[in-house]
């Protein structure tokens, strides 16, 4: 007997920061995959959440720009966007 399987395909997703990194626990919750930190802090304990395809169990882990989060089948990649950071700075 044969069994065929197929995965799901992995949803990609790009995310931009205006910092030079952002906490991993505060990322899970701007992204709205946690609605808590108490929430985020247990996904990562778990082991649910991925940096750079290795579990990571740190939820202080910094995030910067090129890192891909990884978490119920999707892919988060980390653009750290200096252009909307210049222009900030500009206005104030």
């Amino acid at each position: 007997m044969k069994i065929k399987v197929k995965a799901a395909k992995r949803k990609e997703e790009t995310s931009f920061i205006t910092s030079d990194f952002i906490r991993l626990d505060s990322f899970l919750k701007f992204k709205g995959a946690a609605e808590t930190g108490g929430q985020a802090k247990q996904f990562i304990q778990d082991g649910i959440v991925k940096v750079n395809g290795e579990v990571c169990t740190a939820r202080g882990r910094k995030i910067r720009n090129g890192d891909i989060v990884s978490l119920f089948g999707t892919d988060y990649k980390i653009i750290h966007n200096q252009e909307n950071q210049q222009k900030n700075q500009n206005e104030n």
